[in-house]
Formats: structure tokens, sequence, C-alpha cells
């Protein structure tokens, strides 16, 4: 149980009780003397007269005082937000367990309330609709499917996709190549890159017919041409050439001067949950940076920080995706894929000051 002195005074829990303060719920409850009931800070009910609350530490001592639960809040039970992430999560076992996609309707009926007031509560929570989420597991089990099935039919129905058409009107969107070409680790793909020197070190540009699928940064050309055969060890990786001296030249003026704006297509690959990261850290102006909680937020899942900082970490487009205008609540410098010197070195390039706390 939370401690009662959390909201400081009996002025600031009913300034909790006024704003109706679901973070104060489980801190403290209050009882109405007019109508012999007690409930959570957040209860949704007519606001009662000052004069009339007492407040109590826990729902047991409200009851030791003679108050009943409120009908309404349910003051014994979790707090409403709980209740909501217990259900999500059960929702989600619900469709990762499932061999088809269950139904709004019926992932509703689980959770014991409305379609609408469900739909609103997953997104709330997740950050994506419960469509977005079956369809992403869908997709990752179509990835984990392909490499052993023995045709790309049965890994279509294993998967959970209850026609092929409907995979196949997807599949660029879910593997970012036609289906054959994945399961074949990428074979028969063309996938073009360049190496050139920078004032980061080396730097890898590699793209697609889509757009540009990698930026790596390092010190060794070789290791970072190795990372991208490892990536596609069946994939036809060739050199750029002049066609690709366009590509490359934009990739580098970014690198050179990132307060520019970059317009070159991207094939940006990953899950549900990394796209909307990678999308959030894309909306990070330059010169400032943003926490890994502060991401979370931003995305509409406050819980998922330690999911964030792995998704900074699976990125491959170096600085385009400015995963390292990504920091710790302190300011800390940690946890950058190329190295924390380059993410100081970056900051510092893009105007920052030397105390990097988040400034969002």
């Amino acid at each position: 149980m939370k401690q009662m002195n959390g909201f400081g005074d009996d002025a600031a829990r009913w300034q909790a009780v006024v704003q109706r303060d679901h973070h104060a719920d489980g801190v403290f409850y209050f009882s109405v003397q007019s109508t012999g009931v007690y409930c959570r800070p957040s209860c949704a009910a007519r606001l009662a007269l000052r004069k009339n609350v007492r407040f109590h530490a826990t729902w047991a001592d409200a009851e030791r005082a003679g108050f009943r639960p409120c009908k309404r809040c349910k003051p014994t039970q979790a707090p409403l937000g709980e209740q909501h992430a217990a259900l999500v999560a059960q929702a989600c076992r619900q469709m990762e367990q499932s061999e088809q996609p269950p139904s709004l309707q019926a992932l509703a009926q689980t959770a014991g309330i409305s379609a609408f007031h469900f739909h609103r509560v997953f997104k709330a929570f997740t950050g994506v609709t419960p469509k977005a989420y079956a369809d992403a597991h869908r997709a990752k089990r179509m990835r984990e499917e392909l490499p052993h099935s023995t045709t790309v039919t049965n890994a279509i129905y294993q998967a959970g996709f209850n026609s092929s058409g409907r995979f196949y009107a997807k599949s660029s969107a879910l593997l970012g190549m036609k289906p054959k070409e994945f399961r074949a680790g990428g074979k028969n793909a063309c996938i073009r890159f360049a190496v050139r020197e920078c004032w980061l070190g080396s730097v890898l540009v590699a793209a697609t017919e889509k757009g540009i699928c990698a930026i790596l940064l390092g010190d060794d050309p070789a290791a970072l041409a190795r990372d991208l055969q490892d990536r596609f060890p069946r994939a036809e990786i060739a050199g750029g050439g002049e066609q690709f001296e366009k590509t490359l030249a934009g990739v580098i003026a970014t690198l050179e001067s990132p307060t520019q704006e970059f317009n070159l297509p991207l094939d940006v690959r990953g899950t549900a949950f990394q796209q909307r990261v990678w999308q959030a850290l894309r909306q990070i102006p330059v010169g400032t940076t943003a926490s890994y909680a502060g991401v979370a937020e931003k995305i509409g899942s406050p819980k998922s920080v330690r999911a964030v900082a792995g998704a900074c970490a699976a990125n491959a487009l170096a600085v385009v995706i400015p995963c390292h205008r990504v920091v710790r609540g302190d300011g800390g410098l940690s946890g950058y894929r190329w190295g924390v010197e380059r993410k100081r070195a970056l900051l510092k390039r893009e105007g920052g000051s030397d105390d990097a706390k988040p400034s969002i």
C-alpha cells in the first residue's frame, strides 16, 4: 500500500479529489459523511462538499470508521488503471495465442466492456489499435515461420492469415521484400551499398529499391560490410555505382549538417512498436534531447521505457533516425549503438550544450 503522505496534507488531498486525480488512487481514500460511503480519489461521482469529506490512509480505515464502499468507483478493487492494464495484457495474450486474430467484439466481450471502450483503453495503453497489434504479431510469426516452413503457403497459414491473397497484399510492408526472398535470407533481393569516410569515421549506406535501409557507423569499413552481409546472407549485395552517388551524398550531407532537411526515401524495417518509437525520434528537434521515459510517454506507453531503449539499440539508420538524441533522465549518454563518443560529438554538432539533460 502506498503511503498517504505522498499527497502532503489535507489541502493537497482535497485538490486531488477535486481534479479526480487517478495518480492518487491507492494513496488515500476519502469518505463523505452525508452519504456514508467512501471512494477512491478519482471517483466520477458528484463532488461532495468539503465540510463533509474525511481522508483515510486505507479503505480498511474508512470501513472501521463506519463507511461503506462506493458502488461506482469500487474502492476495494484494484485502481482503474491497473484493471485496464490487466485487461490489455489479457487481450494481447488472447491475440498471440489464437490461430486467427479475434474480432474486436470478441476481445471486448472477454474484457467485459463495450467494443468502443475496449478499443479506446487498448490504444491508450499500447499506442496502437487492437488490429495493428494483431497485424504486427502475425507479421512477427510470419518472419519466424518462413525460414523453417516447407512452403510459403504453409507459413502464411501458420502465421494466422486466413487467405494467401490477404497476406500477399501486405507482404512488402510486413517483410520489406517478397516472401520467397525473405525465406531465402534475402535471395534475389538487390541491396546496393557504399562506404565513405566522414567526420564520424567510416559510414556505410545501403539501399533497396524502396529506399535507404541502413546507415552504419564505425571504424572498420570491412566490419560494416560484414554487418550488412549478415543481415541478408543470401541477398545480392553490390557496390552502389555512379547512380548511388546521389543517395550517398545526401546521407553524408546530413551527417555533416544535421540541421538540414532529409528528403531521401527510407526502407525502415521493424516491429510495430519499433516503428512508433523511431517515428517519435524523428520528431525530436535538432539541438534538443529526450529521455527514454519521455519517448515512452510520447508514444502512449509510459511503462515501456526498457522497450524504447531496445528500439533505439535496434535502429540501423544512424542520425536520420536520431536515437543519439535520447539520453538518460540524468543526462547520461550511455546506450548508443555506435559509441558514446559519437553520440556526444553528434549532440555537440547539433548545437546542444555539454549538459545533455533531456529537454523533452
